[in-house]
């Protein structure tokens, strides 16, 4: 992680466990809501970068960026997020339906703030707990940049929704379809992913959703 008072930390995993589950539990939720061009701006923050971030718009050149010294991002409990493509990077539409989303989830959000309203900002407190009803379903992908999408993936393998037969993988030559399964068997043997997946590459079952998953699992694990 850089110490730079310039630059932002995006890893989830720089937060304390509670905020991390309650991240991935957020951008789990706004997956299943159909919301799934967010991404992750910036999670920890020094006390440096939080007084340099400060002094923008009072001491220093620029805008305003910030309302306090003391921001829960440096008690590693606060993460901020963006909205990508197509939408404006702060939609106001999109961030009151993620924060209408935590709302139930117990994380508080920034824009029900009174006065110093932050609507791309969410926080916890340190002893925060899943609330009864919700549980992680799977491995949440987090993105940390509008290039990814969030994703789900369900570990039992078994789809949130019912697949249509023209969402399962086709290929147009064989050359593609060998080297796709090359891809997914190489990951099995590395013990990347389980074997379960390329069984179902196999029998004809796997969707272009479950190989974009994959990929970035892969990519994550190797």
């Amino acid at each position: 992680m850089s110490t730079s008072i310039t630059n932002t930390c995006r890893d989830i995993k720089e937060l304390l466990p509670a905020s991390q589950l309650a991240c991935k539990l957020l951008f789990q939720e706004c997956y299943k809501a159909g919301i799934t061009n967010i991404f992750i701006t910036e999670t920890y923050r020094s006390q440096e970068r939080q007084n340099y971030l400060y002094s923008q718009g009072r001491t220093q050149p620029g805008q305003i960026v910030t309302w306090t010294l003391n921001s829960n991002h440096k008690s590693r409990l606060a993460w901020d997020i963006a909205v990508g493509p197509p939408q404006s990077l702060y939609d106001v539409a999109t961030l009151s339906q993620i924060g209408a989303i935590a709302r139930k989830l117990g994380i508080t959000w920034g824009g029900d703030w009174i006065g110093s309203i932050d609507r791309p900002h969410f926080e916890v407190k340190s002893n925060w707990v899943i609330p009864k009803g919700y549980k992680l379903e799977g491995q949440v992908i987090v993105p940390t940049s509008s290039a990814i999408k969030v994703q789900l993936i369900v570990e039992d393998h078994k789809p949130l929704q019912t697949e249509k037969d023209d969402d399962k993988m086709q290929f147009t030559n064989v050359t593609t379809k060998v080297a796709v399964r090359d891809h997914i068997k190489q990951a099995v043997d590395k013990k990347l992913i389980d074997k379960s997946w390329l069984d179902k590459f196999d029998k004809g079952e796997l969707t272009t959703g479950d190989y974009e998953g994959l990929k970035l699992i892969i990519a994550q694990r190797s």
